[in-house]
């Protein structure tokens, strides 16, 4: 589980691309590294990954195939930098909301309005997942937990303070980014829910 509280980014060093498979290395931020065991989970732009090797601060990572059509991670390019965060542990303080570090959907930056105080970026999503957003709901963009600002048609946005600008990757995204999505589960749920009941009563 995750708390959606973006500890820190990370450079990608190497990626190693092999048929349907594909292997990256990143260097994980000092502070990050107490503790870690080959093993261990590490979200990167909000996806769950295995650590599969560690020399120092180099920690690499495998990802299957399915993890590449889902997500934006098949894109990276060598100096590309991701959201990290370490998996939360039983009594660490959920600042964000709980995550479970499944992509369910990649989104597209349709547009960022920067102004003297506010950084506001609108995001086009699958038109399917639209309704699972709500205004001042809950959602996972690359790993970190935000809240809903207006909802309009397919898109959404996010109004993001300097703190959030600062420790993740945010601040670089552009008009046609794809970011990875994961729906707050308690509002999937609640909404699955009500659509069954619906339906059996019908």
């Amino acid at each position: 589980m995750f708390t959606g509280i973006i500890q820190g980014v990370a450079r990608v060093i190497s990626i190693d691309k092999k048929h349907n498979f594909q292997t990256h290395t990143i260097k994980l931020p000092s502070e990050l590294m107490q503790g870690l065991t080959l093993g261990a989970s590490v979200a990167h732009n909000g996806c769950c990954l295995t650590v599969t090797h560690i020399e120092q601060q180099l920690v690499s990572f495998d990802l299957m195939q399915e993890t590449l059509n889902v997500t934006n991670l098949g894109l990276l390019k060598e100096g590309d930098y991701v959201n990290v965060e370490r998996a939360a542990k039983f009594g660490d303080e959920i600042g964000g909301h709980a995550m479970s570090g499944h992509i369910m959907a990649t989104a597209t930056v349709s547009a960022v309005n920067i102004s003297e105080n506010n950084h506001q970026v609108w995001f086009s999503m699958p038109s399917h997942l639209m309704k699972y957003i709500f205004a001042k709901g809950y959602i996972g963009i690359d790993g970190i937990s935000l809240t809903i600002g207006k909802v309009k048609d397919n898109c959404f946005n996010v109004n993001l303070i300097p703190e959030t600008l600062q420790r993740t990757n945010l601040q670089n995204r552009i008009i046609n980014d794809v970011i990875n999505i994961e729906i707050d589960p308690q509002t999937q749920a609640i909404v699955d829910t009500v659509e069954r009941v619906v339906a059996a009563k019908q």
